[in-house]
């Protein structure tokens, strides 16, 4: 169902039970899938690909070109799976010819006035609280939590099913299963709340933070604390996940807490 007062490029391609509100704008090179409401004062430009099953509030522009210089009008793409949920005023841009896109997973939810820039990777169940902003080339794992009002940097790596605080500047790669807290950002402990409401069992997420006093509590550096991993922990997806993250850490992983606090809190 479209409103009168909406106006849809004829060249696009949407799913005839979309619903949009009044004095929204849809461009040609946009496809909505099935049962996705848009609503009112909603932009959507070329480029722009939605699933099925989404939720897109008033305000928000998807598919703008990138704030990139760099950028000489090559033919990208947004691309945001289903099932996602994207508030009030949110921003995401399309692709550089670096990626050629940028991509939202399903079950996504992406509170008011975040910004997700151009050639972004973003899993799937992620969750952005209000005012994230995001800047170009990151990549974030799936059921990953980032705080409001954080910032995160271009090219930072964060990996699935980590927590991180409000209020955050993230400026090094955040591995897998963590908790990242405090300022300048550090390792907090496992993430071992959001671990057990996704269902890992106690041995999983124990063997999780053996890995991790290993990296940050043991005194060895990265490349020993990797082989001491290796070699000493039993071989798990988790364990070799954690080791591939830390070894090709583009921007080097955030360090521990100061002197004297709870890593393991």
């Amino acid at each position: 169902m479209t409103h009168p007062y909406t106006y849809i490029d004829p060249n696009a391609r949407i799913a005839p039970n979309v619903k949009i509100d009044p004095f929204t704008v849809i461009h040609g090179d946009v496809q909505i899938g099935e049962g996705t409401w848009i609503g009112s004062n909603v932009t959507i430009m070329d480029g722009t690909r939605i699933g099925k099953n989404c939720r897109v509030f008033p305000g928000a522009v998807l598919g703008a070109i990138p704030q990139d210089l760099k950028f000489v009008g090559e033919k990208t793409t947004v691309e945001i799976g289903d099932h996602t949920t994207i508030r009030e005023f949110v921003t995401i841009n399309r692709g550089t010819e670096d990626r050629g896109k940028t991509v939202i997973g399903n079950h996504c939810l992406i509170m008011a006035y975040s910004h997700i820039a151009h050639d972004c990777i973003i899993g799937s169940h992620v969750i952005m609280s209000n005012s994230v902003q995001v800047a170009g080339h990151v990549t974030i794992g799936d059921w990953a939590v980032v705080g409001g009002v954080s910032a995160v940097h271009q090219f930072v790596n964060i990996g699935q099913h980590t927590f991180i605080a409000g209020g955050s500047l993230v400026s090094k790669d955040v591995p897998p299963y963590i908790k990242a807290v405090r300022n300048p950002l550090s390792y907090g402990g496992v993430n071992s709340i959001g671990l057990k409401r996704r269902g890992f069992p106690l041995e999983q997420i124990n063997h999780i933070l053996d890995v991790y006093r290993t990296i940050y509590n043991k005194g060895l550096n990265t490349t020993q604390a990797l082989e001491y991993i290796e070699e000493e922990l039993p071989a798990t997806d988790e364990r070799d996940e954690i080791v591939t993250f830390v070894r090709e850490s583009g921007r080097g992983i955030i360090k521990r807490f100061t002197k004297g606090a709870n890593d393991d809190e």
